[in-house]
């Protein structure tokens, strides 16, 4: 019976300890998108009109997957080459191709450049700030034509973790008072990334 009871013990742990781990990364996620879902009804950071920001009830997102998330080899360029993303208002804006991030995803190997804005690392808060714009294959069909984000920060070693469960849209897929950058052909990735945000089907 003692046997009986502390085997039934262990399993209870061993599975207790998997719900968690599994719990804590789905929490992560979910609180991201919670806190997405926040900033656009907040009048001072949303892009929405007043009467869309009532009408809100929050993004579409796929369903989490930690498949998507991945630990990429991070090569910072030494001498970063500057580059002019063109954005949708027809304005341009400077970026360092900062680092390459090559990593595997559904069997395959793949490489993004990563980059650095010329504004944000002036200011304090975004000075370790990395931008990692991207499209894939769901672009326009599922996701916003124009390719998704993803926010980084600089790394203390040569690895870094990209989550695509928290690749998000930029605000002109919601307004055309935006100016956003539009990823490059190098960001283009050559598979479906069925994580993040979705949509949106009204814009």
């Amino acid at each position: 019976m003692l046997k009986q009871f502390l085997g039934v013990l262990m399993l209870c742990f061993i599975f207790g300890k998997t719900v968690s781990a599994q719990t804590s990364y789905d929490g992560e996620i979910l609180q991201f998108q919670k806190d997405l879902n926040a900033e656009y009804k907040n009048p001072e950071e949303s892009p929405l009109t007043p009467q869309e920001q009532k009408e809100f009830k929050g993004h579409s997102f796929y369903p989490i997957d930690s498949t998507y998330r991945v630990m990429a080899q991070f090569r910072k360029i030494e001498d970063p080459e500057e580059i002019q993303f063109p954005t949708s208002s027809g304005a341009i804006k400077t970026y360092d191709t900062y680092a390459l991030a090559t990593f595997e995803l559904k069997g395959n190997t793949y490489q993004l450049p990563i980059y650095q804005s010329h504004v944000l690392r002036q200011m304090e808060e975004y000075k370790d700030y990395l931008f990692l714009p991207f499209t894939d294959y769901t672009s326009g069909v599922e996701t916003y034509g124009a390719g998704r984000y993803i926010d980084l920060r600089i790394p203390e070693g040569n690895t870094i973790v990209i989550d695509f469960n928290k690749a998000y849209n930029p605000f002109c897929a919601y307004s055309p008072n935006y100016s956003c950058p539009i990823p490059p052909e190098a960001n283009d990735l050559k598979l479906e990334v069925k994580a993040g945000i979705r949509g949106p089907e009204e814009h």
